[in-house]
């Protein structure tokens, strides 16, 4: 009776409207309690409108109980609801590469501020070479947020990218994840884009992440922004927070 009523309402709304009804996004209480935690700054609640973190993370799998790397994790953004998601018996890896600390070293203040405290007690810092990334165990996800396209800038030291993928996929557990999600650049721009407008063609991603043996799962368009035209810097007024952004899943191979 209660699913006859509902179809009738949605029926209703779309008549009314004039537009197709869309379902609410299939988002796990755990993830949406993790979003609402209260010990979660004002300044990054007020960014959830335009990350739409909730949606996100759902996307990408990430579970009670799971070992996850953030990877350049900024001043925190999503460590916090990593932390409050994995739980007790997870553990999150913020893991800051050391050449992105000697231009930015408030951000690896901010994370020193809460990790390991009792709110946040699963959380471990770890500041690396990008070029010599080593994680104590295997884990499931190793996730990285609008920072992916730094990697192949002077300041970074411009990495060898084939290695660093390569540390990535033996940082996984088979089955793991791999969670690039970043600030698209025009199709066919391939990495020219990356020191200037801090956006990299989507493309060059899947290229470069699936040489070093991953398998691409898919594609969350949640953050696509069909009025961006790429030809603007991350960080314009016009734009800021609201740039076109792809999220690739990839997945080590179980064998």
């Amino acid at each position: 009776m209660k699913l006859h009523c509902f179809l009738i309402a949605a029926a209703a709304l779309v008549a009314w409207t004039g537009v197709p009804a869309k379902s609410a996004p299939d988002v796990p209480a755990y993830i949406a309690s993790a979003v609402a935690d209260a010990g979660r700054p004002a300044d990054d609640k007020a960014q959830d409108a335009n990350r739409k973190p909730a949606e996100v993370l759902a996307f990408a799998g990430v579970k009670p109980g799971d070992k996850v790397v953030d990877l350049m994790p900024g001043s925190g953004y999503y460590t916090r609801i990593f932390s409050k998601i994995v739980g007790a018996q997870g553990k999150v890896y913020a893991l800051q590469p050391s050449e992105m600390n000697k231009v930015a070293p408030k951000r690896l203040q901010s994370l020193m501020t809460f990790a390991g405290t009792t709110a946040y007690p699963n959380v471990v810092v770890m500041v690396q070479p990008i070029a010599a990334i080593s994680i104590p165990e295997r884990v499931d996800m190793v996730w990285t947020s609008q920072n992916y396209h730094d990697l192949h800038d002077p300041f970074m030291g411009s990495p060898d990218m084939a290695h660093f993928n390569k540390s990535v996929f033996d940082a996984l557990k088979p089955g793991g994840i791999f969670l690039v999600l970043d600030h698209a650049a025009a199709a066919g721009s391939g990495i020219s884009r990356t020191n200037d407008l801090h956006r990299i063609d989507p493309a060059s991603v899947k290229t470069e992440v699936t040489a070093a043996g991953f398998e691409f799962v898919g594609e969350s368009k949640v953050l696509r922004n069909p009025g961006d035209n790429h030809s603007l810097a991350i960080f314009d007024k016009s734009i800021k927070g609201k740039t076109d952004k792809f999220i690739y899943k990839f997945r080590k191979p179980l064998h």
